[in-house]
């Protein structure tokens, strides 16, 4: 079913919808998708990340929600691309589309986001649709969400409910399934209110004063103690990572964090640097609990190599705060890898996401290679004519292409524990030191004379600190 109207206003829009059976109960939930596109906003200050011309970008025409609800840089997304988006998270939450509803007003509408004409619009293709949810592809107010509920027959939930959801069904270990329920704790207390008469205030004064705490009190004290608790037991993460830090960091053992948006392949370049075996999936968000594994580079160092929830346009600020002890890798890392889908039509625009969200995590200054992945999704032309400098590296994770190129980049920007070629005379009684110098080293040339080992050789500091006296000036 397709309907396509005209405001007197001017204002134009959308609804897609496809027709299905009422289903059974354990079927997939069928989703609603609104979208809004408000007039062309001016593009998010400071300067746009070097992004190589074959990461090919589409219009950037700016949706950004209302200035009142967002108070982030305005998205460049355009409105097809950012529902195009949503229908990527309906789906990773396990949602099956049931259709779609695309408006262009020139101003949010305060109490219901799209107006009262709108929605007994989305209201009826909904039920058309036999929709079982209508998400927006915006932040809804308590009282937006509220007014909107009034006027349909399914569940409303908005992005950020959405986004909650997926975290909450990918979290697998104790630290991550803390970290979502925090956020969603969050996220709904402001939303407690004017829940039906149940939940009204109680008078003040003498005579009006009822038996006792309403449920909404009932149900604030509640969740801000499992707040209180949730925020004590993710301090004792905090401390016991900043403890395994310093452990790490007494060894001269470097970390290389790797970020970027959603579904750009950090895991599957993570599992090709370390065959760590961390999960691979198509779908958003499917790494919420942070893996750390060691990676030899072609100097025979040893780094840390993190790999970390991904990013997303207008990533829910209690989401970033709730990730915080998880993010702080970030902010420890000597070397970001900045991960970015090359065969991604909106590039550019994802990498401006990126940047605001490690802005946020103040990581904005750190040492950064950026990384364009899935290269051979790019057509062949376009394959053939990329080329890496000085800031950037392409890959395939999937395929191994460019990954050695990547690693003797990550060797060249690493300052820790610093390389040197230098002349050694070893005595072959130290076999200790000719191990470590086999293992932890680049040997150019080997003599054996009089019980003595002569070498040239690159290794780290850490290493030539233990072989001082053989060093030949």
């Amino acid at each position: 079913m397709r309907l396509s109207t005209k405001l007197k206003s001017g204002k134009s829009s959308r609804v897609v919808a496809t027709t299905a059976g009422a289903g059974k109960w354990g079927r997939p939930e069928r989703a609603f998708l609104v979208g809004i596109e408000y007039p062309t906003r001016v593009r998010a200050s400071g300067s746009e990340p070097a992004v190589p011309p074959q990461a090919r970008m589409a219009r950037s025409t700016a949706s950004a929600e209302d200035a009142d609800q967002e108070k982030r840089p305005a998205a460049r997304f355009s409105a097809e691309e950012s529902l195009a988006e949503l229908r990527e998270l309906a789906a990773s939450a396990g949602a099956q589309l049931a259709g779609e509803f695309l408006q262009h007003r020139d101003r949010p509408d305060p109490a219901t986001l799209i107006g009262r004409g709108k929605l007994q619009e989305i209201s009826g293709a909904a039920a058309s649709a036999a929709a079982d949810l209508i998400i927006f592809d915006h932040e809804l107010t308590p009282s937006q969400q509220r007014n909107v509920e009034n006027e349909v027959s399914a569940r409303v939930i908005d992005r950020t409910q959405l986004i909650l959801d997926i975290f909450a069904r990918h979290a697998r270990t104790r630290e991550g399934q803390l970290q979502v329920e925090l956020a969603q704790l969050e996220y709904l207390l402001p939303r407690l209110a004017g829940r039906g008469i149940e939940m009204s205030q109680l008078g003040g004064g003498i005579g009006t004063r009822g038996p006792g705490e309403t449920q909404l009190e009932t149900d604030r004290r509640r969740i801000y103690r499992r707040i209180r608790h949730i925020h004590g037991q993710l301090e004792q993460v905090r401390r016991s990572r900043a403890q395994q830090r310093q452990r790490r960091e007494s060894v001269p053992v470097a970390t290389v964090a790797l970020v970027g948006y959603t579904n750009a392949g950090k895991s599957t370049l993570f599992n090709a640097l370390t065959s760590a075996g961390v999960l691979e999936s198509a779908k958003m968000f499917a790494t919420l609990d942070p893996t750390i594994r060691p990676v030899t580079l072609p100097s025979r160092r040893k780094v840390l190599l993190s790999d970390t929830v991904g990013f997303i346009r207008n990533l829910p600020h209690t989401l970033v705060t709730a990730f915080r002890a998880t993010l702080e890798e970030v902010q420890r890392a000597a070397l970001v890898l900045q991960v970015s889908d090359a065969s991604s039509p909106i590039a550019v625009e994802q990498a401006v996401q990126v940047e605001a969200v490690l802005r946020e995590l103040e990581a904005a200054g750190k040492p950064r290679l950026h990384v364009l992945n899935k290269v051979d999704l790019l057509p062949a032309a376009e394959r053939d004519a990329v080329r890496d400098d000085a800031a950037t590296v392409h890959v395939s994770a999937l395929k191994g292409i460019g990954l050695t190129t990547l690693l003797d980049r990550i060797d060249r920007m690493l300052v820790e524990d610093p390389i040197s070629r230098v002349r050694l005379k070893v005595p072959q009684s130290e076999g200790k030191l000719l191990s470590a110098l086999e293992a932890r080293s680049r040997i150019f040339s080997r003599q054996y004379r009089d019980g003595v080992v002569e070498l040239e050789a690159e290794a780290p500091e850490s290493l030539l600190r233990r072989l001082k006296g053989f060093v030949v000036e």
